[in-house]
């Protein structure tokens, strides 16, 4: 197993400067992760830093909180895909998931798959915000709108991912889609955890730590 290529190594902080996102792409480069997951601010910044390398670049949509219009999301990632995004990661509208509106929950993931046709689309469902019936419902929703990846976390909730939240979202979509685990993956044990469980890809703050062998803290993505 390359574990190398199942992880997105991850900086989301607000309060992260250009050296920690400069660092976070140096460790991607070293180690070969699959993408670094950074802020849309950075995204210019890291494509510019990782154009002849295989690491893409990664970024997040109505994040993290999944509460603005649909509109926004699209022009967001719209955005991001011509700062030389190669993924984007978007929150689905969790109010609506709640109110039981998964009409709008899929038209607002459509609105970003639609502006984000030539990059891979992942959605993020916040299982911790939600049931199990309705965690089915949103993957549900992302298979419908041509998603990419259904995704657990945005890693700023009350909780990430979980190998129970995993095998339920692999058992809804099925085997080709992706499912990405995000928060909470500190060691290789949670990473194989993850993976046996159905993930393809984990985000997470701590990939260097988990190519060591090490176990991070727990303040980490």
């Amino acid at each position: 197993m390359n574990l190398n290529k199942y992880i997105d190594h991850t900086v989301l902080k607000a309060e992260t400067p250009k050296a920690t996102v400069q660092k976070i792409i140096d460790e991607a480069i070293q180690y070969d992760f699959m993408s670094v997951c950074i802020n849309p601010t950075w995204v210019s910044f890291a494509a510019e830093k990782l154009a002849a390398t295989d690491v893409k670049v990664c970024t997040v949509i109505g994040f993290p909180l999944g509460a603005n219009t649909s509109a926004v999301k699209a022009f967001e990632a719209a955005e991001a895909i011509k700062n030389g995004a190669d993924e984007v990661d978007m929150v689905i509208n969790i109010g609506a998931a709640k109110d039981g509106d998964w009409d709008l929950v899929e038209s607002d993931i459509q609105a970003v798959v639609d502006a984000s046709k030539t990059v891979t689309t992942k959605v993020i469902i916040e299982t911790a915000l939600l049931t199990d019936s309705e965690k089915v419902k949103a993957c549900q929703a992302a298979v419908r709108a041509g998603a990419d990846f259904v995704k657990t976390s945005t890693g700023f909730s009350t909780a990430g991912a979980t190998v129970a939240d995993i095998a339920l979202m692999r058992q809804t979509v099925g085997p080709d889609m992706g499912v990405k685990a995000s928060g909470g993956v500190r060691s290789i044990a949670d990473a194989e955890a993850m993976i046996a469980a159905g993930a393809t890809r984990l985000g997470t703050s701590n990939g260097v730590e988990i190519m060591k062998g090490n176990v991070a803290d727990g303040n980490g993505y």
